[in-house]
């Protein structure tokens, strides 16, 4: 019979205690971790880790930093030492010249052929190759692939393993030159926007009202300048007082920190009316030890991926102006990215390579920065947290 009541039966609702046994005898405790607790910036660079092409992008950027410090040194060649004979020489490697890659070959067309016996001006060995003979106005003319270095009486062993510009100069050790300035401008360009973006964005974020709308007007009228406009007047009225690289920065930082700024009053606004900062203030605590101490490291990750991609945007914008020839960086570094750019402009039809490295590096730096950027970004993303797994 079932009990109408309980829904069971009478022999269930009527056992006697001695049918019943304690699973566990004793206090029940929780087991403890055997596994270390995981924070959150080790977390994200777990992540990281997970993403290959921001852990190649992070080495490629490692290795040009680490290139653009040692090569000017090690080359054999100053970023100023001119030769004007060995003007515009191919690349020439010395594990790939037997391979047939960037041997330091070049072909000349249209050249007399009686000319070829001129020792003067073919040295005995530097014509490797007839590859047309044909004749123009009766006179019998012929296209040579000639080894350029003999020509240009290289001496024998000596190597330019990314050619030489229209002046002779050593386009690896000018290239990492300009590299270590553009590095620079790039480096001191955000830490200076960081810190004023910060502190700005900041106390706009955390007092709000009032406060926030006076600043964040402020901010919108700075904002409103053409970054282009500010340069050209910086450069035209202050780089013969500060200098060049100063003038620019100036000109960077009158508007590069809006950005930041704006994104650290997003984060304070965020997280100020969280439960740990109410309990913090509560306690005592001063407005600066929350803003910095409680709020400021929660808004970090975000910080620390805004200050990744906007390194190549100051890369791309110095590369820019030096090309165009706003700013003029070669009484300053000797060389810039862009200036190389620029200058291999004029013969690319005859020496490309003088435009295709600095083209290159600069593609390089600038893809390796942003995807390396984007990885940061997602590894900082805790709505992204475990969605790998």
């Amino acid at each position: 019979m079932v009990d109408k009541n309980h829904g069971l039966p009478e022999e269930l609702l009527n056992l006697p205690d001695s049918d019943f046994e304690m699973v566990q005898a004793g206090e029940i405790k929780d087991e403890k971790f055997k596994t270390k607790p995981v924070g959150f910036f080790k977390d994200a660079l777990f992540r990281l880790r997970k993403s290959k092409i921001s852990v190649v992008s992070f080495w490629i950027i490692m290795a040009i930093v680490i290139l653009s410090l040692l090569v000017p040194s090690i080359t054999g060649y100053t970023y100023t030492e001119q030769s004007v004979r060995q003007k515009n020489l191919p690349p020439k490697i010395p594990f790939l010249e037997d391979l047939g890659i960037a041997d330091g070959t070049r072909v000349l067309t249209n050249r007399k052929k009686s000319s070829l016996e001129d020792t003067n001006r073919f040295p005995e060995g530097c014509v490797l190759e007839i590859i047309r003979e044909y004749e123009a106005n009766g006179v019998p003319v012929v296209d040579v692939k000639i080894d350029a270095y003999l020509y240009a009486g290289v001496p024998e062993g000596e190597y330019h393993w990314f050619g030489t510009d229209y002046l002779g100069r050593d386009l690896m050790t000018r290239l990492f030159q300009g590299a270590r300035i553009s590095l620079l401008i790039a480096l001191l360009s955000v830490v200076t926007n960081v810190i004023i973006g910060v502190i700005y964005g900041s106390v706009a974020g955390y007092y709000g009202g009032k406060v926030d709308l006076v600043m964040d007007r402020i901010a919108d009228i700075l904002y409103d300048i053409p970054f282009i406009v500010a340069v050209t007047l910086f450069q035209l009225h202050l780089a013969q007082k500060v200098g060049v690289v100063p003038s620019f920065l100036f000109a960077y930082v009158l508007t590069g920190w809006i950005g930041m700024a704006a994104l650290t009053r997003k984060q304070f606004y965020r997280f100020k009316g969280q439960e740990f900062v109410l309990a913090a203030r509560t306690l005592g605590a001063s407005d600066w030890r929350l803003m910095f101490k409680h709020i400021f490291p929660n808004a970090l990750g975000t910080i620390i991926t805004s200050c990744a991609l906007v390194i190549p945007n100051v890369i791309s914008s110095e590369t820019q102006l030096t090309y165009l020839g706003i700013i003029n960086l070669q009484e300053f570094a000797g060389t810039s990215i862009g200036t190389l750019m620029s200058q291999g402009q004029v013969s690319m039809t005859s020496s490309p390579h003088a435009m295709f490295w600095p083209a290159l590096f600069v593609s390089l730096l600038l893809i390796s920065f942003n995807l390396f950027g984007n990885g940061l970004r997602d590894a900082f993303n805790p709505t992204l947290r475990g969605g790998e797994d």
